[in-house]
């Protein structure tokens, strides 16, 4: 028998869901954080990062070779056992990262770097450049590693990878994010 099909979420689901969080996936000692701008209203119904259909982190995780196979949002705690987690950089959801103000992507940026200097992952890859800039007072960073770290944490700036993102095709959002995994294995092996 078919697995059933999820059902989905209606205009008053989407509206409730604007008041939910999604907890981090986090452990202290991580290879690599993920970080979100915040979660959008169909992800925070679901309760699970990058939920939504079309959101293109889940494939270019696998496709870059982070995870052995591509994983469900429902599967997100498996990121633990890999030595990945997630979290985002502004808590609350919307229904897009427009609706969020540079002072909360500022705080968020603040409350970001406390979480990392308390669980002290490897690497911290923030998933899109406009947000990193707002969030971290970086107006010229750029897509890739930076030069600024926090504490011995080093920082990569990831593509977003919403569906609404065109910049990038999704050969493209994982051939960064391969970039990544292969700094993050070089940096294991010295």
């Amino acid at each position: 028998m078919p697995a059933p099909t999820p059902r989905r979420p209606t205009a008053a689901d989407l509206a409730a869901a604007s008041e939910r969080t999604v907890p981090p996936v986090i452990a202290p000692g991580l290879r690599v954080l993920f970080c979100g701008i915040n979660p959008g209203l169909y992800t925070a119904w679901t309760g699970h990062h990058f939920a939504r259909p079309g959101n293109r982190f889940w494939p270019a995780l696998h496709r870059s070779g982070l995870t052995p196979r591509q994983l469900a949002p429902a599967e997100q705690d498996e990121l633990l056992a890999l030595g990945l987690g997630v979290t985002n950089v502004v808590e609350r959801a919307s229904a897009t990262a427009a609706e969020l103000s540079p002072a909360e992507l500022r705080a968020g940026g603040e409350r970001l770097v406390s979480e990392v200097e308390n669980y002290r992952p490897q690497w911290l890859a923030v998933l899109g450049i406009t947000a990193y800039r707002t969030a971290f007072g970086l107006p010229r960073a750029t897509i890739g590693p930076q030069e600024q770290q926090v504490g011995a944490t080093r920082v990569w700036v990831l593509p977003n990878p919403s569906g609404l993102n065109a910049h990038y095709t999704p050969a493209q959002l994982a051939d960064r994010f391969s970039d990544l995994r292969a700094a993050v294995e070089g940096s294991a092996s010295h």
